[in-house]
């Protein structure tokens, strides 16, 4: 069996190593072809083949006929930085293209992470307190529910969200939702 594994990450796993987060064999192992690509804010020329394209995907995935990006939204695109590079850029459009009502989608400021005096904001991660309120929170639904996700009596019907956003929300914030799972006469009870 011939196979090839092919692994993208945005850390410097060469620091992570020497660190000591991350392990030297696998370093070596994966490290065979390295491909550097810079991030989306020093490839200026990129944002509008990319938006362009990521319109007319989701465009033909709704079924909608969208044509063109307000002049406003171009001039956006080009001035942000892109913290979040390509996938933060492919959630805007998304958004835009849902929330299009007509054949020209625009996007609005507020959709974009900015910090005071017109500067863009580079990857800050919201604040320690809020990700531990937002942790806290969560688990409390979890251990009410005893680990169920869904369902009229689940976590993510108590805290008003849906499944998908909860499931995800679990993730980033690397909670594990197994722990509150309850056994009961020798099988787990939980979604």
């Amino acid at each position: 069996m011939d196979v090839r594994v092919l692994s993208a990450t945005h850390r410097d796993l060469s620091a992570d190593v020497d660190a000591g987060r991350f392990r030297l064999d696998l370093f070596y192992r994966l490290n065979v072809f390295p491909v550097e690509v810079p991030p989306l804010r020093d490839r200026q020329d990129d944002i509008l083949v990319l938006a362009k394209y990521f319109v007319e995907r989701f465009a033909a995935a709704s079924g909608r006929r969208i044509r063109n990006i307000d002049g406003r939204t171009l001039e956006l695109l080009q001035s942000y930085d892109w913290p979040g590079n390509i996938r933060e850029l492919q959630n805007v459009l998304q958004r835009a293209v849902i929330l299009c009502e007509g054949g020209t989608i625009s996007i609005e400021d507020a959709w974009l992470w900015r910090v005071g005096g017109g500067k863009t904001k580079t990857a800050v991660p919201l604040d320690s307190v809020l990700v531990r309120q937002e942790k806290e929170l969560i688990e409390a639904a979890l251990e009410e529910t005893r680990g169920r996700i869904a369902g009229p009596e689940g976590a993510a019907e108590k805290l008003g969200l849906p499944r998908s956003t909860l499931e995800s929300r679990i993730r980033n914030l690397r909670s594990d939702k197994y722990r509150f799972r309850v056994a009961i006469g020798g099988r787990t009870v939980g979604s």
